[in-house]
């Protein structure tokens, strides 16, 4: 969309006043951000943050994002509202009026996530609008995994509408979600705080204009996307520009795959092309572009002008395509619930291109996709009167070493989605969780050290089973090393007493006295570990992070002054 500057230049507001207005708007985000976390029910949203929250100018454009959130929400929240303001009139919308869907083609990628947009008024007059998005831990089908063979398996598939109607809920509506949940009152409960952070945003946004006396957003809103673009050009000018080529080997489910990126580098502009990429699984491990846009641009922005908020001018210079129906560009009704195990791994995709570029900037592969273990009551358990529950705890690996640090252990990147506790995960499920410690020699061995994956052990708490679905990667392919940093540790799933490996991707039923077991992926490394300081192996070896028997990667004198 171009940007009209006339009217912020025939604007009263002086830039200083305009650059006060921006800074105010990131605080009333993140405090939208915070309200939906603070009132939600589910623990993926209150405890791990796997939401969005944003504020837009009337036209749709994301003037702000809270920075509190995931970039597969945040991102593609910032295209969905685009989706609904064309889809309803403004001369139809009230004050107090609410718009929703959990399309993944037109929200963040599956049907657990609901993004709802609020129109803002003042003076009668709609002058911007409030979105935000979070996770609803179970809609019904199969179950949150990755067994479906269309979207139709895969739960209740909302189109656009009005969740709320001049303030009051769509009684019919909320009916239907609860009929199609085995977690009713969690979900209702995480539909009335995502109205609740609407809400909050609009009724600071609306404050903000009485207080620096303004009537509409477009000088602001211009200020910040045209500042922004501008920004973005300038930090783009500076990478060589060129095209670069980058291709990972995944674990796939029936098969093996290949993602392909291809990163274009123009002056003032970068464009991902997923040409070469393998086609649709049958599973639902497929992506819609969207989601595979929102995770490719986050990765691009984190090196190319990562201090410049990110809004629709600083998003507008990177584009991504895909040839349809390839895996990261799934065509409905492909099934999509997991969507993010292929999804969260194109942030190596791409910047295993930008590497090729910036060598010097680029961190190492991490394990990337999160661990992300949605749970639920065995199908015989409500039959016989047992305790029903669905849950989805998280769980990270490594992260890459950078160029001039080690990797981070146990961390969520890209997702930024907080691993989950292990004291409210046995509070709402009938699990136990005996380990959750970091997995030693894990990280890549380089000059500087990948960052740690981590194990996980748990059984059941009582004398019913429970099924675990699996959608993870890396359990083949581990995260690669940068400028001769070697490979992390791939991920491993077992039973504590049988040695033999499951599949990373499956319906898996866990019986009363399994200890079922997770090790999550390690980092790579980065540069030669023979050049990594002895004073840092020696702090590895005495903080049982790297063994004995894992130092001798980094040569004779491992460790030793």
């Amino acid at each position: 969309m171009s940007v009209d500057l006339s009217q912020a230049k025939a604007s009263p507001l002086s830039a200083a006043r305009l650059q006060v207005m921006w800074n105010r708007l990131l605080s009333v985000v993140e405090e939208q951000g915070q309200t939906l976390i603070r009132a939600a029910f589910s623990p993926i949203v209150r405890e791990c943050g796997d939401i969005s929250a944003g504020i837009f100018d009337v036209d749709g454009r994301m003037l702000a994002q809270a920075v509190t959130g995931t970039p597969g929400h945040i991102n593609t929240m910032a295209e969905a509202v685009l989706h609904l303001r064309g889809r309803f009139a403004l001369e139809d919308m009230k004050p107090g009026d609410i718009y929703m869907t959990n399309d993944p083609w037109l929200a963040s990628g599956h049907l657990n996530d609901f993004l709802l947009m609020m129109p803002a008024f003042k003076e009668g007059r709609v002058v911007g609008f409030t979105s935000c998005t979070s996770h609803l831990v179970d809609l019904g089908g199969l179950g949150m995994g990755p067994e479906g063979s269309d979207i139709y398996d895969e739960g209740l598939l909302i189109p656009p509408c009005k969740l709320v109607e001049a303030g009051t809920p769509n009684a019919l509506l909320m009916d239907i979600v609860r009929a199609n949940s085995r977690e009713p009152v969690a979900n209702e409960g995480d539909i009335y705080a995502l109205i609740a952070c609407c809400e909050a945003g609009v009724n600071r946004l609306v404050a903000m204009m009485e207080e620096f006396g303004t009537d509409d957003l477009y000088a602001l809103g211009d200020y910040i996307i045209e500042i922004s673009r501008k920004g973005a050009i300038e930090a783009i000018s500076e990478v060589p520009t060129g095209v670069y080529k980058n291709m990972l080997k995944m674990d796939g489910y029936e098969n093996e795959l290949e993602l392909h990126a291809t990163l274009t580098v123009t002056k003032n502009s970068m464009h991902v092309d997923f040409t070469g990429t393998s086609g649709l699984s049958k599973k639902g491990i497929n992506v819609p572009l969207n989601y595979a846009t929102a995770y490719t641009v986050f990765a691009l922005r984190c090196l190319v002008g990562p201090d410049i908020p990110n809004n629709a001018g600083s998003l507008a210079p990177f584009t991504v395509e895909g040839p349809k129906n390839c895996i990261l560009n799934a065509q409905h009704p492909a099934p999509v619930a997991m969507r993010h195990t292929l999804g969260q791994v194109t942030p190596d995709l791409v910047l295993g291109c930008l590497h090729q570029a910036l060598p010097d900037r680029v961190p190492a592969e991490g394990a990337s996709c999160m661990f992300d273990l949605p749970m639920r009551h065995a199908p015989e358990v409500a039959a016989n009167g047992g305790r029903e529950f669905a849950i989805e705890p998280v769980h990270n690996g490594g992260t890459g070493a950078r160029p001039h640090a080690d990797g981070l252990s146990a961390t969520a990147y890209p997702s930024g989605v907080f691993g989950s506790q292990v004291e409210i995960t046995e509070s709402v499920a009938p699990v136990v969780m005996w380990r959750r410690e970091l997995l030693p020699d894990s990280g890549g061995p380089g000059k500087f050290r990948g960052g740690l994956g981590q194990r996980i052990e748990m059984t059941s708490s009582n004398e019913a089973p429970f099924i675990v679905f699996l959608s993870v990667e890396r359990l083949k392919f581990p995260a690669l090393g940068r400028m001769g940093g070697h490979p992390g540790a791939p991920g491993r799933i077992r039973f504590r007493d049988d040695d033999a490996d499951i599949p990373g991707k499956g319906e898996l039923r866990v019986a009363p006295g399994d200890y079922l077991v997770f090790d999550t992926p390690g980092g790579g490394g980065f540069g030669a570990p023979s050049e990594r300081a002895s004073e840092a192996l020696a702090l590895d070896l005495k903080r049982g992070l790297v063994s004995e028997v894992g130092a001798a990667a980094y040569g004779p004198a491992a460790g030793k002054d």
